[in-house]
């Protein structure tokens, strides 16, 4: 039973997980007042924000895209998305790339999670969007393949490791 335990926000699903829930609306509180640069982080280190999306067909199962040849990583799979352009807000980000990405129109999503991943020369601050309405067909414009995987069969794939915080919500989160 859940009677008396208080949830975690899913903004607070970080590369150190949160000790008690108090700690997580604190890790939540800090994301968003501070959304480029997480504690701890220098100045001269590089911030990225990316936004993804899950899109589910109708027998449930999520998208994920294959990183094309001649891109950092290729051949790892990850979910469809890319980084923000300055000023652009979360939702219109994700709207334009999975646009440009997918040939699909987005109409409405929902934040899942908001994490910081760290590389040696920059972090990357990383938005998963539960895609709830969109239109089209689902095809890779950018040559990357694409496959339809059940959310609780991700963690067979070749998912990039930044990605693991997306697959543990996805198969957290109810339908």
């Amino acid at each position: 039973s859940s009677a008396g335990r208080r949830a975690i926000p899913r903004c607070a699903i970080l590369a150190k997980p949160a000790v008690n829930a108090k700690e997580a609306r604190a890790r939540c509180a800090d994301a968003v007042d501070r959304p480029g640069r997480p504690a701890g982080q220098s100045l001269s280190q590089a911030s990225i924000n990316v936004v993804a999306g899950a899109l589910f067909d109708t027998a449930g199962r999520v998208l994920i895209a294959q990183r094309p040849a001649g891109k950092a990583l290729a051949g790892r799979w990850e979910f469809p998305g890319g980084k923000l352009h300055d000023g652009e807000a979360p939702f219109a980000g994700l709207v334009r790339e999975l646009r440009e990405e997918l040939g699909v129109e987005v109409h409405s999503a929902r934040r899942l999670l908001r994490y910081p991943h760290e590389y040696p020369d920059r972090v990357v601050w990383l938005e998963l969007w539960s895609v709830s309405a969109w239109s089209g067909e689902a095809r890779g414009l950018d040559g990357q393949a694409l496959r339809w995987v059940e959310p609780s069969r991700l963690h067979e794939q070749d998912i990039l490791e930044a990605d693991a915080p997306m697959i543990a919500a996805l198969t957290a989160a109810p339908g």
